[in-house]
């Protein structure tokens, strides 16, 4: 008997209970389900990997190729508060609505009479339905973000013609390994033969030079082929057949958006034939991209600073930039993580800048208790010498937490709210922090429970 679902919120109730595990790695089987469809697309295809930077290259080929008139479309994961922000046709965000028929495809495609039934995971039930709303949007070009890897991850059925691979580090070792070698082999898999990869790591590991060898793809290394220098002022960049001078420095804040950058300029070098691109485009474009929670910094007083830094890497990168914003009286921090992350190392990096933790729990069974990450940072803070004393408590959520942090701030102080998407969707409501909210406590669900494993919050 044929599924009827008439709402979003439905369907992915219905996803979650399709397959018994969060992560099946191997894409055989949504390999058929997109073949039973019929899934392709007719233009020009850009996938982004790495460990951190991925949103924010892909927020910024968006807006430099809707700066350019081209109609583009984007998919990334997880969401900060609402599903629907995973997919954006011609930089809107789509309809809940409009994602009803292609969910729908996928279920009928995956249930078809006469061939077996197909089991897909969350992840891969709803990518395949925002792939199949992008493939028939009529788009000049599509941005895919990986989830999680590269080789088998479900938007690597798609066949990229360019791929990006942004910064390597250490995260999710029990999928990718136990080191950056291992990591980076992963996310070289999303490359394909005699098309252009672009690597945006100054030190990318050697064995995604040794795959792109052994496929034959155009490989683009930072330093080699491609690359940027400058100061904060403005910055340059020279490619292969194309050089800009006197840019401007992205919308996008923090120390690594400059590599991200040059790797964007370095994708569209590599595919001028297919997408010319303006140098007023490519201005325009980086000068009005934006991305809520990639060290986003809201006006008033206290200074609200919102990044969803989740790793030690993109820990060590936020502290930086917090340390470039000069001076406040004092730094109040919310923070929430997943209990499967390197927190003694996440909270090494920023200790130092910190002087009041207020610790939150968050709204899914894989994150670490507001309680035991006080416990964790006390261990960090104890074996650092406990220079100075700082202050903790816990809450109950994201909301509740910020709340006693602006209660305790000084107007010259500054806010940080970091260590998760949670942390940061649940301050946010359609991008905006939620400073006035009339019920502090809600949460909004920004993944499923099968799906919180799968993506990198």
């Amino acid at each position: 008997m044929p599924t009827v679902i008439h709402t979003l919120e439905a369907w992915l109730q219905h996803c979650e209970q399709l397959h018994p595990l969060g992560i099946d790695m191997g894409l055989d089987r949504i390999r058929e389900v997109a073949h039973r469809m019929a899934l392709r697309f007719d233009c020009p295809v850009i996938t982004v990997a790495g460990t951190n930077g991925k949103g924010s290259t892909c927020a910024m080929l968006e807006a430099v190729a809707l700066q350019a008139g081209y109609r583009s479309g984007v998919y990334s994961s997880p969401h900060l508060v609402h599903f629907e922000e995973r997919c954006r046709i011609q930089g809107e965000v789509v309809a809940a609505a409009d994602l009803l028929a292609h969910f729908e495809a996928v279920e009928q495609a995956r249930t078809r009479a006469g061939a077996a039934v197909v089991s897909l995971t969350y992840f891969e039930f709803t990518t395949l339905a925002i792939l199949h709303l992008m493939s028939q949007s009529r788009l000049d070009v599509a941005i895919l973000e990986v989830g999680l890897g590269g080789r088998l991850d479900a938007t690597n059925i798609i066949d990229a013609d360019c791929a990006v691979i942004t910064s390597i580090d250490i995260d999710h070792t029990e999928y990718l390994g136990p080191d950056r070698e291992s990591i980076g082999r992963e996310k070289a898999g999303i490359m394909r033969a005699g098309r252009p990869v672009i690597v945006g790591d100054p030190m990318a590991p050697q064995s995604i030079a040794d795959h792109a060898a052994q496929i034959g793809a155009d490989l683009w290394r930072f330093g080699r082929d491609f690359g940027f220098s400058g100061d904060k002022q403005q910055w340059s960049w020279t490619g292969r057949s194309r050089r800009y001078a006197g840019l401007a420095q992205p919308a996008l804040r923090g120390a690594n958006q400059l590599l991200n950058a040059s790797a964007v300029l370095a994708a569209f070098d590599a595919l001028h034939e297919r997408l010319p691109i303006t140098a007023q485009a490519l201005r325009n474009g980086l000068a009005m991209v934006e991305l809520p929670g990639r060290f986003q910094i809201v006006a008033g007083q206290p200074t609200l600073v919102l990044d969803v830094a989740h790793n030690p890497h993109a820990m060590a990168a936020l502290a930086a930039n917090l340390d470039a914003m000069g001076f406040f009286p004092a730094t109040h921090a919310v923070f929430g993580a997943m209990a499967d992350k390197d927190l003694e190392s996440m909270l090494t990096k920023v200790d130092p800048l910190i002087d009041r933790w207020y610790f939150s729990d968050l709204p899914t069974p894989r994150a670490q208790t507001a309680a035991a990450l006080q416990q964790i940072w006390h261990a960090v803070h104890q074996a650092a010498g406990g220079r100075r004393a700082a202050l903790t408590s816990l809450h109950a959520d994201p909301m509740q937490a910020l709340r006693a942090a602006q209660a305790a701030a000084d107007p010259a102080d500054r806010i940080v709210v970091f260590g998760s998407f949670y942390t940061v969707g649940g301050v946010l409501i359609d991008g905006t922090p939620r400073l006035h909210a009339k019920h502090p406590g809600e949460a909004s669900e920004r993944m499923s429970h099968s799906e919180q494993i799968r993506t990198s919050p």
